[in-house]
């Protein structure tokens, strides 16, 4: 049978035929997809792809069979192929698609009243179109993207995506419309390649090949005109280049819906100017592209335009070459004065009673007849049954690789940041061994002699040691990642809603920065314990050094989770530093070794929830710190902590404790990222 692998570009693909049994069988190989073209019983064409989409499985190979659609057209993985002659042309889907908004209504409560961001929005997108969303600020232009996209449905109304409801139907939705946000989504430090394929592994079915893939990512960099700057830093491109990329990693599952958020703020008017005109080339490439700006400059390479007044109302909805003439002024600067000097004025109400209304958004507005109303419900269905279904995402095994992958890559190629993961470590470990301690963690001279008989000589510096190793490794450990979610946020509400696992993300974080945390909490216990003198054997473990170094580690790591908790919980990353020292402090004090806890009820209980308290407590154990340490109050001498006590037992409660803490750091995180992702995934 003869055929022909498709070339370098992969988007012809040319077929070869052969007789089979007196059947025409055409084999075609469109990268990893191999499928049989057969003459359809009732005419025409159909595709037996042979790829695991689903279907009865033959020799390892899922067969499913699909029939040529109008005008020729079949699709195949996430392409779009028209049989033309004896060819499969790859193609961009630019059939006339439906997407509308009716009446969408936003609000927040504010200062103890509701207020309105949304005011009854109402629009319909033509397919293939550039369409403007402008206002002053606060006029509702991010939330009506949002409410547009599904991240943030709207309070009141719907968004119509082929007749079917976005909100409802988001997760098969979802891949065919791309959001560029206000702020990069993107991790700068690393290469455009190397951040393009990243997200492609992310985003694209589990089946692609790493061939394909890369493929993908060479045809939206030359699309975008960034093949020239692939193998270049994401720090070192321009600002309009940045927006590129951010553009180029949404091209990547090929939307035919394209939103962006404020693209060219901040940019000069040239690279104004080139933004506007690459988003007016992908529309002309058979996209519909929405974009919220600020910018006037360049409103007359859009088809339509969206005036939103403040309060969230529409009040122009129509070409731009129309815009000023409907508000009476020459100048834009002129209109939004007059929106900043009537902000309660009734727009909305003027721009409906307006011919422009009638022309471009009265069909929007009116609620559909009854029976419209059935029959685009009948329509919507009938083309969520055509659809494809939604692509089988990532593996959550899957997904934890290529995260763990994209982490390590992002920490090592900021060489800055590694020379300092490197040092700190190092510095507190000197620190440490800085501090004297004549006797080591060891009895001094007379300790163990009968406190009736004579004052004993206790070793009083041991406890210093063990508090200065406490604060090396929960400064160290809380310092990794006290940034760590915070700085990524807009990264991850975007792949949180192309699919991203929540709990993956989550994992892949505590894996990646807990290795490097474990490390260097070694370091710190390693370089702070070398010479001392020490006990021989451990309460569990021989020699004793294993122990203590092993609950530093652990109080690293834990300390880690609780710089995690912090980075998810703050909404700024200007935050996280004087909660980083308020919590190194707090951990400080409540290790037991600055001044007794154990007698002081209600503190001693809040100090249970301190990694400190339990990892001193689990070293005090193994050296007897009770024994060879002074009491803890000279007045009753025979008092000690009961955490302290040099007990097998004890000591794996200790570190039980530690332990517990640290996944139930864990567990708290991966529910606090709830709270930053879009609304709609929420519930997943």
């Amino acid at each position: 049978m003869a055929d022909e692998r498709p070339s370098t570009t992969g988007r012809v693909v040319r077929i070869g035929r052969a007789p089979d049994n007196d059947l025409v069988v055409t084999t075609l190989w469109v990268s990893r997809y191999h499928a049989e073209l057969r003459p359809a019983s009732g005419g025409g064409y159909e595709i037996v792809d042979l790829n695991s989409f689903g279907g009865t499985y033959v020799d390892g190979l899922a067969v499913t069979r699909r029939t040529l659609g109008p005008e020729n057209t079949v699709e195949i993985g996430h392409c779009k192929f028209r049989l033309v002659g004896d060819r499969l042309e790859e193609f961009t889907d630019s059939r006339e698609i439906s997407f509308s908004a009716r009446a969408l209504t936003t609000r927040v409560k504010h200062k103890g009243s509701m207020k309105t961001l949304l005011d009854d929005i109402s629009l319909s997108l033509e397919s293939n179109s550039l369409v403007a969303v402008v206002g002053p600020s606060g006029s509702g232009k991010s939330t009506l993207l949002r409410a547009l996209t599904g991240y943030q449905p709207a309070d009141e109304g719907e968004v119509l995506y082929d007749g079917r409801n976005l909100y409802e139907h988001f997760a098969e939705l979802r891949q065919r419309i791309g959001l560029v946000p206000q702020d990069d989504i993107l991790h700068t430090q690393l290469t455009v390649r190397t951040a393009l394929r990243y997200a492609a592994k992310l985003r694209f079915p589990r089946d692609t090949s790493q061939a394909e893939r890369d493929r993908r990512v060479d045809e939206v960099l030359d699309e975008l005109g960034l093949a020239h700057r692939a193998d270049n830093r994401i720090t070192a491109l321009s600002g309009g280049q940045r927006k590129r990329v951010s553009v180029a990693l949404e091209l990547l599952t090929k939307p035919s819906l394209l939103f962006l958020d404020e693209p060219t703020s901040g940019l000069d008017p040239g690279l104004d100017r080139q933004v506007m005109q690459m988003l007016r080339d992908l529309a002309d490439d058979g996209r519909t592209v929405v974009v919220s700006t600020h910018s006037v400059a360049n409103l007359e390479l859009c088809d339509r335009l969206l005036v939103l007044a403040p309060g969230g109302q529409a009040a122009y909805f129509g070409p731009p070459k129309e815009a000023l003439e409907f508000f009476g002024y020459q100048d834009w600067a002129d209109v939004f004065q007059d929106f900043d000097q009537h902000p309660d004025r009734a727009w909305s109400r003027e721009y409906r009673e307006s011919a422009v209304y009638e022309r471009y958004s009265a069909d929007a507005q009116r609620p559909a007849p009854p029976e419209d109303r059935k029959e685009a419900g009948k329509a919507g269905r009938n083309a969520g049954a055509g659809a494809k279904k939604p692509r089988d995402p990532q593996r959550w095994s899957s997904q934890l690789v290529t995260l763990v992958r994209r982490n390590c890559s992002v920490i090592a190629s900021d060489r800055g940041h590694v020379f300092l993961l490197v040092v700190l470590p190092l510095i507190m470990g000197v620190l440490s061994y800085a501090t004297p301690a004549a006797y080591g963690l060891m009895a001094a001279s007379q300790a163990g002699v009968d406190l009736r008989a004579c004052a004993p000589n206790f070793n009083v510096d041991a406890q210093v040691v063990l508090l200065v190793l406490a604060i090396g490794a929960c400064l160290t450990g809380t310092a990794n990642s006290v940034r760590e979610l915070v700085q990524e946020r807009v990264i991850y509400q975007r792949e949180r809603a192309t699919g991203l696992s929540r709990s993956a993300y989550a994992v892949s974080k505590v894996i990646v920065l807990g290795v490097i945390t474990g490390v260097q909490g070694f370091a710190v216990a390693g370089i702070g314990l070398w010479g001392r003198r020490l006990p021989t054997s451990g309460l569990l473990l021989s020699p004793s050094a294993v122990e203590l170094v092993l609950v530093v580690v652990l109080l690293a790591v834990t300390s880690m989770m609780l710089g995690l908790i912090i980075s998810a919980l703050v909404r700024t990353a200007e935050k996280t530093m004087p909660l980083l020292v308020l919590a190194t402090l707090i951990q400080v004090m409540s290790t037991g070794a600055v001044f007794p806890l154990f007698n002081q009820t209600g503190l001693a209980q809040l100090s249970w929830l301190a990694p400190s308290r339990w990892a001193v407590a689990a070293q005090a154990a193994t050296i007897s710190l009770n024994r060879i340490g002074p009491p803890a109050d000279t007045r009753h001498p025979d008092l000690s902590d009961p955490l302290w006590a040099h007990t097998t037992t004890q000591w794996g409660l200790d570190v039980g404790v530690l332990v517990a803490l640290g996944l139930a750091g864990v567990v708290l995180v991966t529910s606090m990222l709830r709270r930053h992702e879009p609304a709609v995934m929420r519930r997943r």
